[in-house]
Order: structure tokens, then sequence, then C-alpha cells
């Protein structure tokens, strides 16, 4: 999800009258008057970045793409070549060459720009509409191994390619409307994990082997390597109930990540879980 970063080197891209208008709509969504989420949205104020942003994109596209060319997931690198993801600047978001122009046709999908931090329920709203909130700026270059917050690599790098296939990105709409409609504190916290241990960390097995495709390991040199080689991590199967019942910490390389057996098996998952929460949500108003 969307976080701010203080020590990004182009923070004044997003700390305009407009980001803070924008952000202060997306703190207050959901109350009375504040129904619209393409209100949270800014626009990416391309010229903002440096040329030093830029040779971050470069370097870490660089990095991460020879190492992902045999260890990402098919899907992942399908739809990266479907949206024309480029190494040589930081993508558009909007125009001719945008991202948005060439996913749109794919599934429907858009990315759009915010100004920082969105709270759960309006980075919901964004999901349930097929609509991804991304950061604009990017790591600074003493950062550029690890960051704990988003940034623009990994929203768009980590994340987007996956919005190509249609398999994911039913599942992650479904997400974002099932997590919309619960007031539950006990489904929140289960979906929270369930993003993080899919979306975020997950891996998948393809042709016996495993493979990446949670945006945190996908725009992770260093993560990404560790998920796959480390001897300490407990790569264990996916089972929806048990991924919901495993908390995380933030703040580490993660010690337990979860493997599919495909795209089809999550978004089934999804499907049920929704199910349930939707034939709660009406027990209740019948009640």
């Amino acid at each position: 999800m969307a976080n701010k970063m203080s020590g990004s080197l182009n923070h004044a891209m997003i700390d305009g009258p407009k980001g803070r208008e924008a952000q202060e709509y997306a703190n207050r969504f959901g109350q009375p008057g504040f129904q619209d989420i393409t209100r949270a949205y800014i626009d990416q104020n391309y010229a903002g970045y440096t040329e030093e942003n830029q040779e971050t994109w470069r370097t870490l596209y660089d990095r991460q793409m020879a190492y992902l060319a045999d260890h990402a997931s098919n899907v992942y690198l399908s739809g990266a070549r479907s949206i024309k993801l480029v190494r040589d600047h930081i993508p558009y978001l909007e125009g001719p060459k945008s991202v948005n122009t060439f996913l749109m046709p794919l599934t429907g999908w858009q990315s759009k720009a915010v100004p920082g931090y969105l709270p759960a329920k309006a980075f919901f709203a964004c999901l349930a509409r097929r609509e991804f909130p991304t950061t604009i700026v990017i790591r600074p270059k003493e950062s550029i191994d690890y960051l704990p917050e988003p940034d623009i690599f990994h929203d768009i790098f980590g994340h987007v390619p996956l919005h190509a296939d249609p398999t994911f990105a039913d599942f992650l709409q479904t997400y974002g409307k099932a997590a919309l409609t619960t007031d539950d504190p006990v489904h929140t916290e289960r979906l929270a994990r369930l993003f993080w241990f899919t979306v975020e960390f997950g891996l998948i097995r393809e042709g016996g082997k495993l493979k990446l495709y949670g945006s945190g390991l996908i725009s992770s040199p260093g993560e990404s390597k560790h998920a796959l080689t480390a001897p300490g991590v407990d790569r264990r199967p996916f089972d929806l109930e048990t991924v919901c019942s495993t908390s995380f910490e933030i703040d580490h390389y993660q010690p337990i990540l979860y493997v599919l057996d495909s795209f089809e098996q999550l978004r089934d998952a999804m499907d049920t879980y929704a199910n349930r929460i939707l034939s709660g949500n009406a027990r209740r108003a019948v009640a």
C-alpha cells in the first residue's frame, strides 16, 4: 500500500497544494461527503523527476531484470512485456506511451498516482474499481537496495505487470471489494495477511521450479534472492486459512513464504472467502 517517503529526493512532487488536498480527501474517505475515491488521485508531474531519479530507475531495472529473467513467474514476465515496461526511463502513467495505455485493453486495470499513504478503506476502494494507487516518487540512491516503504519502482515494476493477467486481475478486484465491504476487524486482519503473503511476498511453482511473483520480492534486489535461496526460509504450500492465520513483520526479510500452485488457486480461494464475507454482511443486515 502506498506510503509517503520522507527521504525521497523529489518529495516536492507530492507536497504541493494539490497533493495535500488529495491526501486529506484520502484520509477522510468513507465519511459523509467523502465517497469519490478519484478525488485522492493526482497528476504524475513527470517533469519533477531528476536525472538522478532516472538513473536510480535504470540501475534497479537492470539489476532486477537480470535476475528475474530466470527466477520470476512467467506470468509476471509476460505482463512486463505486455505493458511495455521500459528500462531507460521512469514509466509514464498517462499518455500514448504510458503503462496504462497498454494495460487497459488487457484487463481494464489502471495505475493512478497518489500523494502518499492511503488508509485501508481508500486503498480497497481503488482496487474494487480496478485502479491501483501508485506512489510516484522513487527511492534515493543511498536506499537503492532496500526500502521498507513502496516507491514507483515497487509499485510499477513490482505490482503492475501482474495486473495484465486476467486471473490475477480478477483476484485483486475481488479482494478489494471484499475488504471494502467488511468492517469486521477479524476479517480486516485476515485480509491484510492474505495481501502480504500473496500480492507482496508470494511464490509460485511453475514447471517444477519456485518462481517469484510478489511485488515485495520482485522489486527488492536483496529479498528476491533471499526468498529463493536462503536455507532458513520456511516455504509453505498455499492454504488460505493457514495464510490468514499467519502474522508477519515488515522490518526484515521474511522468514515464512507461501507457494501457489497456480494463480487460479489464488483466485478461487479469494472468491470463496469473498462470498463468506458478503454472506455474513447480508445476514447482519437482515438481523
